[in-house]
């Protein structure tokens, strides 16, 4: 593990419905996104934070969206599609991927709020490139081989009631 320093620079992408999902399955509770930024920041110089967002249509989200700039995050939202047979798809993984590579030449580590297995691949690219990668999500819900492809997992349920509401 690199030891963190004032002048490392870092970027945070959360995958907000992995962690919404997951947080509502384990204990019913939500995430406190600003638990979450501090605790990926640290002490280190914030370049980007960016959580993904789905637009569902529900009453609340609106709020939620504004809280997230609140704290810090810059929003990046995706409508949710319906399909002919009333099966509904929204996915952030490639617009995640993207902004991680993209970033790679800008920062010294990505942190990335997920336990999405799909992102194991991004992390040992970005590792190739000499970038330090953290993920944070619940353990008992995060795939082993993302857990096995960073060079430091945080694990969510260690601490929930720091990091959720």
């Amino acid at each position: 593990m690199t030891d963190i320093h004032p002048n490392q620079r870092v970027a945070v992408l959360a995958d907000s419905q992995n962690l919404y999902h997951t947080a509502q399955s384990l204990y019913s509770r939500n995430i406190d996104y600003s638990s979450l930024l501090a605790e990926a920041v640290s002490d280190r110089e914030l370049t980007r934070a960016i959580a993904y967002v789905i637009r569902a249509d529900s009453p609340e989200e609106e709020k939620f969206f504004e809280a997230l700039i609140d704290i810090g995050f810059e929003t990046k939202i995706k409508e949710i599609k319906t399909f002919g047979d009333g099966t509904k798809k929204a996915d952030w993984d490639v617009g995640m991927s993207l902004d991680a590579v993209t970033l790679a030449n800008h920062v010294d580590t990505v942190v990335l709020c997920t336990g999405d297995g799909d992102f194991s691949r991004l992390c040992s690219h970005l590792r190739h490139e000499g970038v330090k990668v953290e993920v944070m999500a619940f353990g008992s819900s995060t795939a082993e081989e993302l857990i096995e492809a960073t060079d430091e997992f945080t694990d969510l349920s260690d601490d929930e009631n720091r990091f959720l509401l």
